[in-house]
């Protein structure tokens, strides 16, 4: 553990938001000399900030890959977990409460019972290669995942992840998305059938408006030449399809929406993180030209970000029952 260098760009530790899901493992401040005794790789990362706390550089991409492998490792028993330096770094706390949103969504369809058949199923479109919902999924509720992406080397380090972790890799298996343009297309066989599926999807609708936002972050955490860090990818970078799709998540999740419609009995539940509310509009509107039976939007707020899911399903009141009958 070090002091601070007065010099250095070393933010406070925030304190985790108070609203977040009640299930959430992830409440009040980082526990730092817990997550050193959980990984001692953290330990060289933790300063004393002016206040006499113990924090993290947040602008050092190695630190806070420490940090969220001590948090996996100490809340989820993940012994092994690391990324490329280019792909995105998954704040976990705020990854882990889409997770518990969703298995209210389930419980809600469910008499208020979060079910436990180990028979559920959750499809994970864009898993990255940090893979991140699927292991926080299966460790707090026993879920068996589909994961897919586009790109074959964020799944290979996915799968790296899961040779390191062989009790978990029965429990989630890997899809390559062939056309980058479809979602579902491809990646849902004619067999399976999925209680939930979940996407965090492309943010930006263009490389410009992506590098604009990795600016803003940077002024956030104290950079005074944001412009000259914009093409770093550090915690808060990511590849291309990480971070933008044409048109952006709008477009993304109508597109999804689109496609839905044409496995509609396939998924009890689909759903989809929403980070501008600007978005709801549109995909509210193409929610009801694909004639859901139902959709929900469920708020979200991890400190100062406010971000909502919005979950949608074809099945009426006869076929859910069938299915809860069947899979619950």
């Amino acid at each position: 553990m070090r002091t601070k260098n007065p010099k250095s760009q070393a933010v406070d530790v925030p304190t985790l938001a108070s609203k977040f899901h009640p299930r959430n493992r992830h409440q009040g401040r980082y526990d730092f000399q817990r997550l050193i005794q959980a990984d001692a790789a953290l330990g060289i990362f933790v300063v004393v900030n002016e206040h006499g706390e113990q924090s993290i550089d947040f602008a050092d991409p190695l630190a806070v890959k420490a940090l969220n492998r001590a948090l996996l490792k100490d809340s989820y028993g993940i012994k092994a977990w690391d990324i490329p330096p280019q792909n995105l770094c998954p704040p976990v706390p705020g990854r882990a409460d889409y997770v518990h949103y969703l298995a209210d969504l389930l419980a809600g369809s469910n008499g208020g019972v979060i079910p436990k058949s180990k028979l559920i199923q959750v499809l994970d479109i864009g898993t990255g290669a940090n893979c991140i919902y699927p292991l926080i999924g299966y460790s707090e509720y026993g879920w068996r995942f589909v994961a897919t992406d586009i790109n074959a080397a964020s799944l290979a380090n996915a799968q790296a992840i899961l040779d390191a972790n062989p009790a978990l890799a029965p429990h989630i298996t890997l899809r390559l998305q062939p056309t980058p343009t479809a979602i579902f297309k491809g990646v849902v066989h004619d067999d399976d059938w999925f209680d939930l599926s979940m996407c965090n999807p492309p943010f930006h609708a263009s490389v410009d408006a992506a590098k604009e936002g990795t600016q803003r972050k940077w002024q956030n955490l104290g950079k005074q030449d944001a412009a000259l860090e914009a093409n770093s990818s550090l915690n808060f970078g990511g590849q291309d399809a990480e971070l933008w799709c044409v048109g952006g998540e709008q477009a993304f999740i109508e597109l999804m929406i689109k496609e839905s419609a044409q496995i509609p009995t396939r998924c009890f539940w689909f759903s989809t993180l929403v980070s501008k509310s600007a978005s709801l509009p549109g995909i509210y509107a193409a929610l009801k030209q694909a004639g859901v039976q139902e959709h929900k939007t469920i708020a979200m707020s991890q400190g100062q970000k406010q971000s909502r899911l919005v979950a949608w399903t074809f099945l009426n009141p006869v076929q859910q029952a069938a299915w809860r009958k069947l899979r619950w």
